[in-house]
């Protein structure tokens, strides 16, 4: 057994090795903020430096993600995606042992940058080395990882939060990625310099169809939609009289629902069409944004937390494998101006939310904002599947 998780080219250890490095990448340095938050706000951060702390990381994660798409090397990859792994132990390091509010501007925006690294760049590396004829599935169980990402992440953060405080919490979670790294970056390596020609397709402007503009614009809103749950929703929970000290456990369900959610949801975009199921997916993401504003319940708000979880991991796999269907031979551009407008849902979507936190003092105009803005997806894609008589 520990022979072939040693084995470079084991398909499990390549997997193995993957969704670790997503663990690091995502869950270590960005996610762990999202659980750390309720006790950061306690005692150093205000709701509106945090706002502005989660939009720096997803520029940061935006910028790195444009940066990718000219990575073409596969040689060239490996060397970022380890830069993306050190960056993203390092940035969590400068959160445990500093308070300048300086440093953890300047720590997020490169923080974000070392997530795309990782899953971006790590997640190319992961394809080339899987020996697999059909890929698919397997990169579904590699996507899985950012499920996993949060579950150990929030484990970690709670069991160090029992007796200890959120700077010692960020220093367990720096020790803990700097452990595992050293395994991703042994297997997710070449023993030799790959040589691949790389072979340029001509880009044609006719790709970009009425149909696939409405498909920007509606992942635009799904950027959104990620966002503000995905900053705050710890934060949405304990703020609801009666369930104070739920939030941790509402993102712990968040990760659980989001292990498997990407290779159902992949599973039924091949039976029902991948368009129809990206609806239903947003359909259950609006409810789950919702449910906090209207109801106190403690079953319902955990539920919101499995309906997001289970739903953002699906809606990012759904969206680039149709992008990557309809760009045929020449993705890049595509995939770039999808993650573009994603990118900048999610560098937007914080600032508003906690300016309207800080206007209406709770966070159900924010909630209505966000479902309002994913709705208009939802009715964009709806429109598209008229204009557009494909099954996709």
């Amino acid at each position: 057994m520990i022979k072939t998780l040693l084995d470079k080219n084991n398909n499990t250890a390549i997997l193995l090795a993957g969704i670790l490095a997503i663990v690091v990448g995502i869950g270590v340095a960005r996610f762990a903020f999202t659980s750390l938050l309720p006790y950061m706000l306690e005692d150093f951060l205000t709701l509106s430096y945090a706002g502005v702390l989660a939009s720096l990381n997803f520029a940061g994660y935006l910028a790195g993600a444009a940066f990718s798409i000219f990575i073409k090397d596969i040689n060239t990859k490996v060397k970022y995606f380890r830069i993306g792994m050190v960056l993203s132990i390092v940035t969590t390091l400068v959160l445990a042992l500093s308070t300048n509010e300086a440093l953890w501007l300047v720590s997020r925006v490169i923080a974000g940058f070392g997530s795309a690294m990782v899953l971006i760049v790590g997640g190319a590396i992961v394809m080339v080395k899987l020996n697999f004829e059909n890929k698919t599935k397997a990169m579904g169980i590699h996507f899985s990882g950012i499920g996993f990402s949060i579950v150990i992440s929030e484990f970690i953060s709670q069991y160090i939060l029992r007796d200890s405080t959120w700077h010692e919490a960020w220093l367990a979670l720096s020790i803990f990625a700097f452990v595992v790294t050293f395994y991703s970056l042994y297997i997710l390596s070449f023993d030799k310099a790959i040589k691949k020609e790389s072979v340029k397709h001509p880009l044609s402007k006719s790709i970009f169809s009425t149909y696939v503009i409405l498909l920007i614009l509606a992942y635009f809103t799904e950027g959104v939609g990620f966002v503000v749950q995905g900053t705050f929703l710890p934060d949405i929970i304990n703020s609801l009289e009666g369930l104070e000290g739920y939030g941790n456990l509402g993102w712990l369900i968040v990760g659980i629902s989001g292990i498997p959610s990407s290779i159902l949801w992949m599973r039924w975009a091949h039976r029902f069409g991948s368009l129809n199921i990206i609806i239903v997916a947003m359909a259950l993401q609006i409810i789950g944004i919702l449910i906090p504003a209207f109801t106190t319940n403690m079953i319902l708000n955990l539920l919101s937390g499995a309906l997001y979880g289970s739903t953002f991991i699906g809606l990012v796999a759904l969206f680039l494998n149709l992008g990557g269907l309809l760009a045929g031979k020449n993705p890049v551009v595509l995939m770039g101006a999808m993650t573009a407008a994603y990118g900048i849902g999610q560098v937007g979507a914080p600032l508003y939310s906690v300016a309207l936190i800080d206007y209406f003092g709770n966070y159900n105009s924010t909630l209505y904002v966000t479902a309002f803005i994913v709705f208009i997806g939802i009715l964009l894609l709806v429109y598209a599947k008229r204009i557009e008589p494909v099954k996709a």
